[in-house]
């Protein structure tokens, strides 16, 4: 199943943070907070104006990003979870 995001969307998939901390303690997954971090999979065609042009998003399918913790909408297709959320939402590009 494939999904297309609409107008100025994203569809970000959250890349799992880390599993031990730098002096080697496991962090139980009761304890793990939820990652900020994504890789974007899917962009939609952009804002729509009021004149009624469209204005392209700046970030791209494969881009790296970091979002608010309670930003989006979180939903499941083909059994991994993903992250629809606007462009405006997204706090940076990481490169």
């Amino acid at each position: 199943m494939k999904l297309r995001p609409l107008q100025d969307r994203l569809v970000v998939r959250r890349i799992d943070g880390e599993t031990t901390t730098k002096g080697g303690i496991i962090i139980p997954d009761s304890a793990k907070e939820r990652p900020l971090e994504g890789e974007v999979i899917a962009v939609g065609s952009g804002k729509r104006l009021e004149d009624g042009s469209t204005v392209a998003c700046d970030v791209k399918a494969g881009d790296r990003v970091l979002f608010g913790k309670y930003s989006g909408t979180e939903v499941q297709v083909g059994g991994v979870d993903h992250l629809i959320l606007r462009e405006d939402e997204v706090l940076g590009v990481i490169s």
